[in-house]
């Protein structure tokens, strides 16, 4: 686990209407190698895809750790889990491999936080053009902001909520089971 905890960029000044995001990695923040032709982790792309966006609410950006969710074991779960407690504010976004998205839903999703997390992430890596990760994002914000406490997986510009959601592997789609 790559494991760091410390702020990336702070734009905020009222806690009640401020969204935290937080990174865990995923196919959003996947770089690609072209020597090697393998994906790797380099550092975020969330101020950016923030700034592209012109996203103008206020959002603290933390990186708990930048790893693929198909690695992602309990520890690094309950790592999410702690910071979501901890957290002042009572909307959360965080970004998340598809690959087990539903699995750390649902850890968020038993804790009962009087909060509104809404998970997300991209089929595509941001850094490829082509990716969903930018209109996942924007969802995401919008949907932390608008639905009741609860936690959700905001993919496609639909949201499921954590104990009805699943992600098809043969159409790569979220879809309630």
């Amino acid at each position: 686990m790559n494991s760091d905890s410390s702020d990336l960029d702070v734009v905020t000044s009222d806690k009640d209407t401020s969204i935290s995001i937080y990174v865990t990695g995923g196919t959003f923040d996947k770089e690609y190698n072209e020597i090697s032709g393998s994906l790797y982790f380099k550092d975020t792309h969330l101020p950016e895809m923030l700034g592209l966006g012109r996203c103008r609410q206020n959002v603290e950006i933390r990186t708990l750790m930048m790893i693929d969710s198909i690695d992602m074991s309990d520890a690094d779960r309950q790592i999410i889990l702690d910071n979501c407690k901890k957290c002042k504010g009572t909307r959360i976004v965080v970004t998340h491999g598809t690959d087990t998205m539903e699995d750390t839903a649902r850890l968020l999703g038993q804790a009962g936080l009087e909060k509104t997390i809404v998970l997300t992430g991209a089929m595509i890596p941001y850094k490829f053009g082509s990716s969903d990760g930018l209109f996942n994002l924007g969802s995401a914000l919008a949907f932390v902001q608008s639905l009741p406490h609860g936690v959700y997986v905001a993919m496609n510009g639909k949201y499921f909520t954590w104990d009805s959601v699943r992600k098809n592997r043969k159409t790569g789609e979220f879809e309630n089971p």
